[in-house]
């Protein structure tokens, strides 16, 4: 009789969904995630300005083409290789466990628009999962 009891803790992140408990394929460190991410917003704000500098746009829209960069970036990126560039540095990929592969551009626009938002990557679950990759059926992971 097991009904109302809480679901029994896992012994590590990520061993609910089948991932090893390190190295290869296991769930990522959030300090990882976020250096990538920063490397990733770096290369789009770079890219962004240059555009800029060739008068593509005004200085007042930079920060709307940093974003608009950075995700076009991320969908491109995710979709060819499964990594961005940041994550391809720190030795990161973003992996579906879902069972459904490979992951869509619909799944990754939705994750990147999550992520952009930034709230739902600040609710995580048991495994250190955000809300972005719970819903797009993805977590990242190293290579």
């Amino acid at each position: 009789m097991t009904e109302g009891l809480p679901a029994a803790r896992s012994a590590y992140p990520g061993e609910r969904l089948g991932l090893p408990e390190r190295g290869p394929g296991s769930l990522a460190p959030m300090g990882r995630r976020l250096a990538a991410l920063m490397i990733d917003w770096l290369i789009a704000y770079g890219l962004a300005a240059l555009a800029m500098a060739f008068g593509l746009f005004s200085q007042r829209v930079l920060s709307t083409a940093v974003l608009v960069v950075w995700l076009v970036l991320g969908l491109v990126a995710v979709r060819l290789f499964s990594f961005t560039p940041g994550q391809l540095v720190l030795g990161l990929q973003v992996a579906a466990v879902d069972g459904r592969v490979p992951v869509g551009l619909g799944r990754l626009a939705v994750r990147g628009v999550l992520v952009a938002m930034v709230i739902p990557a600040l609710f995580t679950d048991v495994d250190g999962r955000g809300l972005h990759d719970r819903l797009s059926g993805t977590a990242v992971i190293r290579r």
